[in-house]
């Protein structure tokens, strides 16, 4: 178990700027995300974590060694890829050992860790069979025990789940948390599934074209969005432009072309200032449909469009000239006539101030 610290890291490919001097922490034992859209930089710092790219300046501590330079062998990193790489002539067992046969550890130690490594994912009865004799799920766990096997200072995943069905999905989530507070490890996992990384992760970082956006716990991140891009990325929202009005601290009036919000600021220490301009983030799951108004935060409308998944209902809520997104959890009012008037409203710690 190990903190990794990144500093100042730089990565350009040809006239393209991969990192943009990027700093972070990661702390012993702790399970943190990479998360962004394609080609924010996410693989790129996984990989020169990894040893496979060397950046063009900056630093990459494990605790306090200095890695950058070192080559991806002699870094004690554990890594599993999207396609698992396994090989297919080999059985289970042979390709969990082959990292420890190249590392020329005993045959009798090898056989002990291995067995100890299958017997960690749950596999420990199917050594003998073939890579074709498994499911996609049992080749996960494979590939996991290889990298396992090792005893790495740090484990880095890159997207392992994608190929796995979404009830797969959903166990292996589990398990690879399971694993990795089990053996204390370190583990940096890249993934552009924000649901993926809500469940499994202690910390995140959002990228966006090679720079970090923001870095928070999952509830922080998704909760307390620190931009735009943010709010957007972490799941649906509804954005309402608006003015500030008023400040006091943490909280703020707007007034926009629906009604006057009372809001929480969001933003990354941003300061603003009466008559402003800004954006409201609303998550869909905030709003409280009623068929009276509430006391504040309260917009009047009709339900144009709905869609009914039993425990959830998500609507499209036309109120003036928007037309908001509301989910509704143990559904209501899903049955009632579209030109019924309702009521949806929101508590000022779910409206989210975002500079415009």
């Amino acid at each position: 178990m190990i903190s990794l610290t990144i500093e100042n890291l730089t990565k350009r490919f040809g006239d393209t700027v991969a990192l943009h001097g990027l700093d972070l922490r990661i702390e012993a034992g702790e399970i943190f995300f990479l998360l962004g859209p394609s080609g924010c930089g996410k693989t790129t710092l996984l990989r020169s974590i990894a040893g496979f790219y060397t950046p063009e300046s900056g630093r990459i501590l494990f605790a306090d060694e200095d890695v950058t330079r070192v080559p991806p062998h002699l870094r004690n990193t554990g890594m599993m890829f999207q396609s698992y790489a396994l090989w297919p002539h080999m059985t289970v067992a042979q390709n969990v050992a082959f990292g420890l046969e190249e590392r020329k550890v005993p045959a009798r130690e090898t056989a002990e860790r291995v067995a100890a490594a299958l017997d960690s994912v749950k596999m420990e009865a199917l050594g003998e069979r073939r890579i074709h004799q498994l499911s996609g799920g049992q080749q996960q766990r494979v590939a996991l025990a290889r990298a396992l096997v090792i005893r790495p200072r740090c484990l880095l995943l890159d997207e392992p789940l994608s190929n796995l069905d979404a009830r797969l999905r959903l166990e292996m989530r589990a398990e690879i948390r399971r694993i990795c507070k089990e053996f204390g490890l370190t583990a940096i996992y890249v993934t552009h599934d924000q649901k993926e990384a809500l469940s499994i992760a202690d910390r995140m970082a959002i990228l966006e074209g090679g720079h970090i956006r923001q870095i928070g716990t999952p509830a922080d991140v998704y909760r307390h969005p620190h931009s735009r891009f943010v709010a957007d990325f972490m799941g649906e929202t509804n954005f309402i432009e608006g003015k500030i009005s008023a400040v006091n601290g943490g909280a703020v009036v707007v007034e926009t072309a629906l009604r006057e919000f009372a809001a929480t600021l969001g933003g990354n220490g941003w300061q603003p200032r009466a008559g402003e301009n800004c954006t409201l983030s609303i998550r869909p799951e905030c709003w409280r449909l009623a068929t009276q108004a509430a006391p504040q935060n309260s917009v009047a409308g009709r339900l144009t469009e709905r869609v009914y998944l039993g425990e959830m209902a998500q609507y499209q809520f036309a109120a003036g000239p928007h037309a908001l997104k509301v989910f509704e959890l143990n559904p209501r009012f899903v049955e009632l006539s579209p030109e019924r008037e309702l009521f949806a409203s929101v508590e000022p710690e779910d409206v989210v101030a975002l500079p415009a």
